[in-house]
């Protein structure tokens, strides 16, 4: 009988087989069981709980976007600290380097996070942390031939 092991890449691609057909396995079972009664409340657009107003295409102010981004930049930056703090307190390096591995470590965070701070403080500068609040709206000016009264006889009901 010929005893024959797998390599790693062989156990990597059995892994793989066996996670695409356990996902698709639970999805069919899923098709399977699950009770189909479309109705047309079911097939709306849910919105938090509200009926969606309009369509999709809606406009949104730039500052979400401007927001967003910085986060991920920032985020993504944090991440890098994880790789060196397994590095830094690394005793064989240290033993090696008679200590000055852990000095060229700090130097490096330092420099690094320096880096972070200046990033914060030009964003912070430029104003791209400042959140624009609305100013109130000015109404607009009456027309001379613009009827008014449904809009007072609304405000009268619904206001008073």
């Amino acid at each position: 009988m010929n005893n024959q092991m797998l390599t790693d890449f062989g156990n990597i691609t059995l892994f793989i087989i066996v996670a695409i057909i356990f996902a698709l396995g639970g999805l069919f079972t899923a098709f399977l069981l699950r009770p189909r009664r479309p109705n047309e409340e079911k097939l709306t657009t849910y919105e938090s709980g509200e009926d969606p107003l309009g369509t999709a295409w809606g406009n949104f102010n730039i500052r979400f976007y401007v927001v967003a981004l910085i986060f991920l930049l920032f985020e993504v930056e944090i991440l890098f600290l994880f790789p060196w703090a397994t590095v830094f307190g690394d005793a064989e390096k240290i033993e090696q380097t008679n200590g000055l591995w852990g000095w060229f470590a700090l130097f490096e965070i330092v420099v690094f996070v320096g880096i972070l701070i200046l990033g914060l403080a030009y964003v912070w500068r430029k104003g791209f942390l400042d959140w624009v609040k609305p100013s109130s709206i000015k109404p607009i000016e009456e027309k001379e031939n613009f009827n008014t009264s449904p809009y007072k006889e609304f405000n009268k009901k619904y206001l008073n």
